[in-house]
């Protein structure tokens, strides 16, 4: 008959183990039990903490959909504003004043041209007034002062220096006191002068006028067997003068 192995009631040194193996799952347990009530305080003050502001901590935000927008360029007037100035450059301020200073150049000139354009205009204005009125006064004196009669010289020699000016009337006083008159009275001397064109003007400015004139002069005298045609250019030079267009110089051509 086989043998029955009957087994050892546990010693003294195996109810030391159990103990100890009890007390380590107790303080187990006791420990679970602190932590999970640390835990549900935990949830409890969690919104608060939520409330709270994070300080110190990195924040990390996603990306929009779309992705982030690119910052817009800088514009070149912005470079030009704020960037530094090279050496020579007048700045905003300078730029200002040196197109005042342009401007005002410009309207000086402009002013200059209109006030010499306005005097072209007034001299050439007074320049044909004096054309016509040169030629007029220039046919209207020519027979006078070109015309003589023995019989009344000192009178025809009067008239004629009223349309005479400057040296040119003294000149003739000398010439028809010292040659023609002497000769006029000697031979019975006539001369009628009488303008045969219209004539015209040679050149012209507000106070000088050079006119050309045909005239022809019939002469008279105990010297000539009936009478003389003369056929003759006169170039008479006309100036202005307070008492109007007076004759300043005579040439026969």
């Amino acid at each position: 008959m086989p043998k029955t192995t009957t087994g050892r009631a546990p010693g003294p040194g195996t109810r030391r183990t159990i103990t100890a193996a009890a007390r380590a799952a107790a303080k187990r347990a006791e420990r679970g039990h602190r932590e999970a009530g640390a835990a549900t305080a935990g949830d409890e003050e969690s919104p608060r903490r939520a409330e709270r502001p994070l300080a110190g901590r990195t924040v990390l935000i996603e990306a929009p959909k779309d992705g982030w927008d690119d910052p817009p360029e800088p514009s070149p007037e912005s470079f030009e504003e704020d960037g530094p100035r090279e050496q020579g450059d007048p700045g905003p301020g300078g730029r200002r004043r040196l197109l005042t200073l342009v401007l005002a150049a410009l309207l000086v000139i402009g002013l200059a041209a209109l006030a010499a354009l306005g005097w072209q205009y007034r001299d050439g204005r007074l320049t044909e007034t004096a054309r016509t009125e040169a030629l007029a006064a220039a046919r209207k004196a020519a027979p006078i002062v070109l015309s003589y009669d023995y019989r009344h010289l000192d009178k025809d020699f009067s008239k004629a220096r009223a349309h005479l000016t400057g040296g040119f009337r003294d000149e003739y006083g000398k010439t028809t006191k010292t040659v023609v008159a002497p000769t006029a009275e000697k031979y019975h001397g006539v001369v009628k002068a009488r303008v045969a064109a219209p004539g015209s003007v040679v050149s012209a400015s507000p106070d000088k006028v050079v006119v050309l004139l045909f005239v022809n002069q019939v002469t008279q005298s105990t010297q000539v067997s009936g009478s003389r045609v003369d056929l003759n250019r006169v170039r008479m030079t006309m100036d202005r003068t307070g008492d109007g267009w007076k004759v300043s110089a005579l040439d026969a051509l």
